[in-house]
């Protein structure tokens, strides 16, 4: 039976010329059709990358969901780059830039086409707050959906990951394990579809999505092989069709009290540093008023209760098999960290989704108790000082320093610093700093994964300190500190920094120094001149657009 409420589209409402119907016809669209609302799915569908190797076919479930819904569906594609695969190399350049082509390209469709209504599906750590953006900027009724964590690997009975991959190099290159043993782990790491499988960066924004309401009640932690996955897609191409239906926007959901319950989970869950960076563009791209001094706030006051990989030891698919993230949430808000009365996706508030859920399986050991947390407060900390005035983020959980004081060990490429490291010159107390490489000076803020996961391998994790106005991968722990703003390129005081300048890192003050006078500062900057900006293609386009770190890394002019 026909449903007597019917959505129109804003493209099709009597205005439209024949020239333009024709060309829909061409695609399939039928008279009946030219009543119906028009949805997007956006699909981050590639062969680049295992994190996204599925979504052709969750984008075709999606489709099937929407029309059955009563909608017009179109899928159209955006580009994906691998994290993982760039690592260490001058691609990892691109990683964060990707994350801004991937957003332009989804709202350059939606609204050349006039569509109104998005599914977004994103896997790797660039889709998902690229197809957020996107949303915020489209304002139109959107659903996003993640494509999935990946399955552990196996290696002699113990479950690894593409982590242990990059500590392998450390460990083979101390002499720790043999060639055969690092390719062993190495063909063992990644089995099969799906984001890289802690709770790294892609699983961390997915989480922090669906605290935010922007998701599904459970989809951040299906995992990518899964009937659930195949029934979120299913679903969200139904849920945007009631969206319309109810008329409720992006904005409406995207408050800063939904922000805050994604920082929230994310520091209960103890997740990405990148968390960080792309909530706060995420939040510039709906017009949110966050800041970075907002992580610090509720930091202070979130406990970290996930046992989870980098610093722990389960998964992701071990946190969906007790309960998932909606387990998660329901422990927080029946503890009142959540706001209950946030609009979410599925028309019904962050509360009244909860009250379907069922609690976290009472045997599990992903979740410690309130009464025994990995940390009683937050794992992911703002630092502000002398070498960073405008903030720089760390990771503190599973790091048992919570001060370092010593020598800086300067490099302005992270070649050359990797390369002092596996020459065994780098040595212990040190504080090893790599900077031009934040948003402009890379270009493109790359991540530090390679040579922070060696330091681990080498066993020098928590022995030497790794600074960087760059990144770190969401799988990197140890001793780091990333996103140091302002940037080198800049004149940040970072670019003043010399070899054998004395650094301290204190967490518990959050606190980042240099042992040197605001007057010495001022010399050095007299003689400072800043390299060249990149001018070629994305990359340049990219350098002289970026805002710093501490604002998201945006490069629109909001």
């Amino acid at each position: 039976m026909e449903k007597d409420l019917r959505v129109k589209s804003k493209v099709f409402d009597g205005t439209m010329r024949a020239p333009n119907r024709a060309m829909l016809r061409a695609v399939g669209v039928t008279d009946d059709d030219f009543k119906k609302p028009m949805i997007g799915v956006a699909s981050t569908w590639a062969e680049v990358t295992p994190c996204n190797v599925h979504i052709d076919d969750l984008a075709i479930r999606t489709k099937e969901g929407a029309k059955q819904a009563g909608a017009v569906p179109f899928i159209f594609n955006t580009i994906t780059v691998s994290d993982g695969i760039s690592m260490g190399t001058q691609g990892m350049r691109y990683s964060l830039p990707s994350r801004d082509v991937i957003a332009d390209s989804i709202e350059t469709v939606v609204g050349a086409e006039n569509l109104d209504g998005l599914v977004a599906i994103g896997a790797c750590d660039k889709n998902i707050p690229g197809c957020m953006i996107a949303i915020a900027n489209a304002e139109v009724p959107a659903v996003f959906t993640y494509g999935g964590t990946i399955a552990p690997g196996s290696h002699n009975g113990k479950d690894i990951d593409l982590v242990s991959v990059f500590e392998g190099v450390g460990k083979n290159n101390n002499g720790d394990i043999n060639d055969d043993e690092l390719k062993a782990i190495e063909c063992s790491a990644c089995p099969g579809a799906g984001a890289c499988g802690g709770m790294y960066t892609a699983n961390t924004m997915a989480s922090a999505v669906e605290a935010m309401g922007m998701s599904l009640p459970g989809s951040s932690s299906n995992p990518a092989e899964s009937k659930e996955k195949e029934a979120d897609c299913a679903d969200a191409g139904e849920a945007v069709y009631h969206l319309l239906e109810q008329e409720i926007y992006p904005k409406d959901i995207m408050t800063k009290e939904a922000f805050e319950n994604a920082i929230t989970v994310v520091m209960a869950l103890g997740g990405s540093t990148n968390a960080i960076l792309h909530l706060l563009s995420i939040a510039h791209a709906a017009e949110v008023d966050l800041t970075i001094d907002d992580f610090n706030r509720i930091q202070a006051k979130v406990p970290h209760l996930a046992d989870l990989k980098p610093s722990g030891q389960f998964v992701m698919q071990d946190l969906h098999k007790v309960g998932g993230v909606q387990g998660v949430m329901k422990l927080l808000y029946e503890a009142g960290y959540l706001y209950g009365d946030c609009l979410t996706v599925t028309g019904k508030t962050v509360a009244e989704n909860l009250a379907e859920v069922s609690s976290l399986d009472e045997d599990q050991q992903v979740i410690m108790p309130f009464d025994n947390p990995k940390r009683e407060d937050g794992p992911l900390i703002v630092l502000k000082g002398n070498l960073s005035p405008e903030g720089s983020v760390a990771k503190v959980s599973g790091v048992q320093v919570n001060r370092h004081t010593g020598p800086a060990r300067v490099f302005d490429t992270e070649k050359e610093a990797t390369e002092a490291v596996m020459d065994n010159k780098i040595n212990e107390g040190d504080v090893l700093v790599i900077r031009y490489v934040g948003p402009k000076g890379g270009p493109g803020m790359p991540e530090m994964l390679s040579i922070s996961s060696i330091l681990v391998g080498k066993g020098l994790g928590e022995k030497v300190a790794l600074l960087t106005d760059g990144r770190f991968s969401g799988g990197t722990h140890g001793l780091v500190v990333g996103h140091i703003a302002p940037e080198a390129q800049d004149g940040g005081p970072i670019a003043f920094l010399k070899e054998g300048d004395m650094v301290t890192i204190d967490s518990d003050k959050k606190e980042i120094s240099m042992d040197v006078s605001d007057a010495e500062l001022e010399n050095r900057r007299a003689s400072w001149v800043a390299p060249a900006l990149y001018k070629k293609g994305v990359l340049g386009k990219y350098a002289h657009n970026v805002s710093s770190s501490s604002k998201g890394a945006v490069t629109d002019f909001k």
